[in-house]
């Protein structure tokens, strides 16, 4: 039997960072489809927004404010939606943040604040929806990560770790969800025109329009494998890239970004 795939007529579409970009981008689109969507984010103005926007489609929005590094609050907005919304049958983990984190101004804030929005943001929401979907025997899930998570980008460090964390979750989860009849995707985009990648200052090639992105992430959702990644022309050459020896590398990136010739500033002196 093939492994379930989610349909509009079989409950709740629920995608987290929905505010802003390829989020609130593929919320959209879902409603499009036919979907009744579950978004939440920590601002609830632009959530009705966003609701308000998708008047008249197929389907509709459904606002459910929440902040995904707060594990009770995520809870509490899963047994929500199922409570009044109807169950939670595609759940799209798309929070994130990217805190730029250099080697001449490192602090272990930048990491933290990382990983409780970009990697525990996803599980504070994985265990109650897997457990739902367990229980009614079937569900599909979509965790988006990042290219990033291949190897390492300058400034990077906080950001990249914790979409290659995103990548190993969702492969080891992968051989007993399968089990369950619950769908489990990887989603690696590439390098997707929002606020996220205003903040890098280095070159950003085959760098995609957000409604492009939710288009292509949608496409996946619907048809595509384990790992869903866009664009190919980039993304397949990353994984090339990432199976080379390190030495070539860090070669290719310090001379693609530009970063091997950046001047590293002087440092603070320490405190005594």
């Amino acid at each position: 039997m093939a492994l379930y795939r989610a349909k509009p007529k079989d409950g709740i579409a629920w995608v987290t960072g929905a505010s802003t970009g390829i989020g609130r981008a593929l919320a959209l689109d879902l409603a499009r489809e036919g979907y009744q969507v579950a978004v939440t984010a920590r601002t609830e103005e632009k959530l009705v927004s966003l609701s308000e926007e998708a008047e008249g489609l197929p389907g509709r929005i459904i606002p459910f404010p929440g902040d995904v590094a707060d594990e009770k609050a995520m809870a509490g907005i899963v047994d929500a939606i199922e409570t009044s919304a109807g169950p939670i049958v595609l759940a799209v983990f798309n929070a994130g943040k990217y805190f730029q984190t250099r080697g001449e101004r490192l602090n272990a804030e930048n990491f933290v604040r990382t990983y409780e929005i970009n990697l525990f943001g996803v599980i504070n929401g994985i265990v109650p929806t897997v457990e739902r979907m367990r229980e009614r025997g079937h569900g599909h899930v979509a965790i988006v990560a990042s290219v990033s998570g291949y190897f390492g980008w300058p400034s990077t460090a906080a950001y990249g770790a914790s979409k290659a964390a995103l990548n190993n979750m969702a492969e080891s989860l992968k051989y007993d969800l399968d089990k369950m009849n619950i769908r489990i995707q990887v989603i690696n985009p590439g390098f997707i025109d929002t606020p996220l990648t205003e903040k890098n200052a280095f070159p950003m090639p085959a760098l995609m329009k957000v409604d492009d992105a939710a288009r292509r992430m949608l496409k996946g959702l619907k048809s595509g494998g384990f790992e869903v990644t866009f664009p190919h022309r980039f993304t397949w050459f990353l994984k090339l890239l990432r199976v080379c020896p390190q030495p070539l590398r860090f070669w290719f990136v310090n001379k693609a970004t530009g970063w091997g010739r950046r001047p590293v500033p002087a440092g603070r002196k320490p405190r005594n």
